[in-house]
This record gives C-alpha cells, sequence and structure tokens, in this order.
C-alpha cells in the first residue's frame, strides 16, 4: 500500500481544481478519476452545452443580419459540424487541463476509486490491476448523473438526457423538453435558435422554479416570442413511440393533453450514487442521496471530505465545486480561506441570458431582514438597443436603512458576465452608495447595473420619473 498526504477521487471541475490547489500548497497529491478530466462539466455538461448555444447565437444573428444592415442570402445549420466544435472545444480545454496538472507535479491515476475507513483509497485500474493508498486525508468529488423521474416510457428510443443530447446533437424539427429547470430550457433556447418547434414542459408553476419567479416568468415569455411552447403546471403522464415520432402525454388543468416530437429531453435533475464511492465499513452521514458536510466540507468521517454536486447544501453548479474545492485543500493544508461559500452566482445561458447571486426580495423577506428592491429595465440601455435586444432588467435587493446589497437577479444581454460584479458587492457587504461610486463605460450592458443602484436614490437618470404621491 502507498502512502499519500492528499487523494482525490474524481476529477471534474471541483477534483481537479483541489488537487491543483494542493500542488500549489506543497501537498503530495494523486488524483484518481474513472474517465475524462474535466468532469461532467467540460464533457457532457457546461462547456459543450455553451458550444451548442453559441452556435445557435450565431446562427440567429445571421438569419436577422438584415436588421443591422448585413446581407446574408441564405443561413443554415449543420448539425454534424455544431457537434464536430463542440468535440473541438472540450477536446481543447480538456487538454489544457491535463496539462495543468501534469506542469503542477499532480499524479493521475485513471480507475474506478472507493474509500474505505482509515481513510484507504483502493483503486481499480482500467487493466483489472489494483492499487491502494493509505491517504492521510481524502477528498471525494465524484460528481452526478442525470435523474430520471418514475415516468412511463422513459426508456424509449426517442428519449434522451442531457448526455445523449451532447453526445449526438441530433438534427430536430421538433423537440419535446420535460423539466423546465436551467438545463432544460438551455436545450429548449438552443433548439429554438436552430429552428426547431420546441415544447417546454415543467411540472412546477413556473419555469426556473428554485430562482426569482420574475426570471421564471420573463424567460417564459421570452421562448414564446421565440416560437416555443410552454406549459407550467403540466404532469408528463406517459412517453411512447409511435412510428418515426414520440408522444408525450400530458396533464395540464385536469386535462390531458398529447404533443409529437422527434425527441424527448428529460432534464429533471441529477443524482449521485454515494454508495459507488463508498467501500465496505464507510458510512457518511446523507441527505437526499448527497453527503453531508460542514462549512469546512467535512463528511462525518475523519479526514475523509466531500465537494460538488455529491456534498449536500450547496448548488450543483461546477464554478462551486471548484470553490469547494479550494475551501476543502486549505482545510487540509491547515491555511486559511476567504472564499465565501454562501455567494455563488447562478446562470442560465438562454437567451436572454440570466444571472442572479444572493438572495431574492422573497428569500430576503423570509429571513426576516427588511430590503428594499430597485430595478433598471433595460429597454433605454444603448447597448441593448445596438443589439437588438428588447426586454430585460437587472434588479437589485438591498437592507433598508444602510443599503447593504444583499441579492441581484438579472435578465439580459451578457447578464452571466454582468452578475460578477454584484456577487463582489454581496461577498464583502458592500452598499449601493458605495457600488454607485463607480463610473461605468458607455455604451455597455453594465450601465443597467448604475442605473439600477441610481433608482435607490433620486432616481435613475435614463428612466422615466417615478409618480409622485399627491400632498
Amino acid at each position: 500500500m502507498e502512502s499519500r498526504e492528499l487523494v482525490i477521487v474524481g476529477a471534474g471541475p471541483g477534483g481537479y481544481v483541489a488537487a491543483i490547489k494542493a500542488a500549489q500548497l506543497g501537498l503530495r497529491c494523486t488524483l484518481v478519476e474513472r474517465a475524462e478530466v474535466g468532469g461532467t462539466c467540460l464533457n457532457r455538461g457546461c462547456v459543450p452545452t455553451k458550444s451548442v448555444l453559441h452556435s445557435a447565437e450565431v446562427l440567429a444573428c445571421a438569419r436577422e443580419a438584415g436588421r443591422f444592415g448585413v446581407v446574408i442570402p441564405e443561413a443554415a445549420v449543420d448539425f454534424a459540424a455544431v457537434r464536430e466544435r463542440a468535440r473541438e472545444v472540450v477536446a481543447q480545454i480538456r487538454g489544457g487541463v491535463e496539462q495543468l496538472l501534469a506542469a503542477n507535479g499532480v499524479e493521475l491515476v485513471r480507475g474506478e476509486a472507493r474509500v474505505a475507513p482509515g481513510p484507504v483509497v483502493h483503486v481499480a485500474l482500467p487493466d483489472g490491476a489494483r492499487v491502494s493508498y493509505q491517504a492521510r486525508d481524502v477528498i471525494v468529488a465524484a460528481g452526478s448523473a442525470p435523474a430520471l423521474p418514475p415516468i412511463k416510457g422513459l426508456d424509449g428510443p426517442r428519449v434522451m438526457t442531457s448526455d445523449g443530447m451532447l453526445a449526438e446533437v441530433p438534427a430536430l424539427d421538433r423537440l419535446v423538453v420535460i423539466g423546465g429547470g436551467v438545463i432544460g430550457v438551455e436545450f429548449a433556447s438552443a433548439y429554438a435558435g436552430f429552428g426547431a418547434e420546441v415544447t417546454v414542459l415543467e411540472a412546477l408553476p413556473r419555469l426556473l422554479p428554485t430562482l426569482d419567479r420574475e426570471l421564471g416568468q420573463s424567460l417564459a415569455l421570452a421562448l414564446k416570442k421565440r416560437g416555443c411552447a410552454v406549459h407550467a403546471g403540466a404532469l408528463v403522464r406517459e412517453v411512447r413511440d409511435d412510428g418515426d415520432e414520440a408522444v408525450v402525454t400530458f396533464e395540464l388543468k385536469g386535462e390531458l393533453r398529447d404533443v409529437r416530437a422527434d425527441a424527448v429531453l428529460v432534464a429533471t435533475g441529477r443524482r449521485c450514487d454515494v454508495g459507488a464511492v463508498c467501500a465496505d465499513g464507510l458510512e457518511l452521514a446523507c441527505e437526499r442521496g448527497r453527503i453531508v458536510v460542514d462549512e469546512c466540507m467535512r463528511t462525518s468521517a475523519p479526514h475523509v471530505r466531500a465537494i460538488g454536486d455529491i456534498a449536500a447544501g450547496g448548488p450543483q453548479l461546477a464554478h462551486a465545486a471548484s470553490a469547494q474545492g479550494i475551501v476543502a485543500v486549505c482545510d487540509v493544508a491547515g491555511v486559511p480561506c476567504e472564499i465565501d461559500l454562501s455567494c455563488v452566482p447562478s446562470c442560465v445561458y438562454t437567451e436572454p441570458e440570466i444571472a442572479c447571486v444572493g438572495l431574492s426580495e422573497v428569500e430576503a423577506k423570509e429571513a426576516g431582514m427588511q430590503v428594499t428592491t430597485e430595478k433598471c429595465l433595460m429597454t433605454g440601455n444603448a447597448k441593448t438597443v445596438i443589439a437588438g435586444m428588447d426586454r430585460g432588467f437587472v434588479k437589485v435587493v438591498a437592507t433598508e436603512g444602510e443599503r447593504r446589497i444583499v441579492g441581484a437577479q438579472l435578465l439580459c444581454g451578457r447578464a452571466t458576465d454582468l452578475v460578477g460584479e454584484l456577487a463582489v458587492a454581496v461577498a464583502n457587504g458592500l452598499t449601493v452608495d458605495e457600488m454607485a461610486r463607480v463610473v461605468r463605460a458607455h455604451p455597455t450592458f453594465e450601465e443597467g447595473v448604475g442605473e439600477a443602484l441610481e433608482a435607490f436614490g433620486t432616481g435613475a437618470i435614463h428612466a422615466l420619473p417615478k409618480k409622485r404621491r399627491a400632498v
């Protein structure tokens, strides 16, 4: 049995970042991965999805080029080329990650790992051999996989998860998406951009049910404007095959309806397999199928930590996993870490983009806080007008009195980039007045942030004045 200071199970965005940080702090680290470096995010999730979305955005721009004085006689999508482009992007970034691991002296072992008390990590290698590591500390970063709900017919030939959609990037004229969360609406946005007839079925009362209400409602309107059929409160009862098409039966307001499609995407969440990581004798406290951790990512077992999707309590986001990995490694090394894991932005790469950080107005009030909100409607923003966008807003949530920023919600162009500025404000407890000191460049989408902040005072410059109350 070989000895290591740290063994990390899983080389996704949590695991590989933790491994590099460990090497930077002088820890002898072994990183075990059963498949590709980069995990779901890089190989079957965030990165290829955004590549496909970008292709759809380019196509939409080409088709609307006449609005901007550019004549393109004909624009069409080549799904084989879209698929190949996504693979090239993934391969390039994965190669870069592998180079970083090698350059930092991280030992990368390919194999299936299981963690035993001790802690000891047993690894089954691809050639059938086995190796074991006696570790001072272990970090479990095993990730998650798409989950299928108990709906009849989801084993049919035309039913796919996000993994299958990204592996094939199929040419589709009609797509039904079961699930109106982040994954579902991103695929809906992409295929709407490609010109497909898209139907989104969400069981809860609105799209993006875990985010601020206005975000989901506004996105539904935007998708409908692009030709999508969006049904919230829709309960899918069955999926069946009918010749060369799938038929999805769903219940809406007590009425059964059918919708036909070339393929059905099931995007109803992800599941973790804790049992596949734990060897006999290792019992980890779990909550809803995920490992319970404290603020330093420690589990109920000594010297075993968990990060990323498999760790309970945090959002299942790649950048959250990376941040958790740094927190965990700093704890292992006994060095301070200032990362605030309670302040993690969420991003949705639809058209328009969506991003949020901190608390919504409802969440803040449920937490007993006295808050107020102000908003900048982006219809008057010069960059929004130039880009031909017609709907969006930046909303800021701040406490009454000192006006400390506790949250923000954005639906606009480049929202996923703009949210970083507001995340800094939330994480550092900055006030509206402190943030309003910044002069923001013109013309930019970022001006919307400044306008929302101005609205807390005498009013935003580029917004109609609020009606005065009669004396």
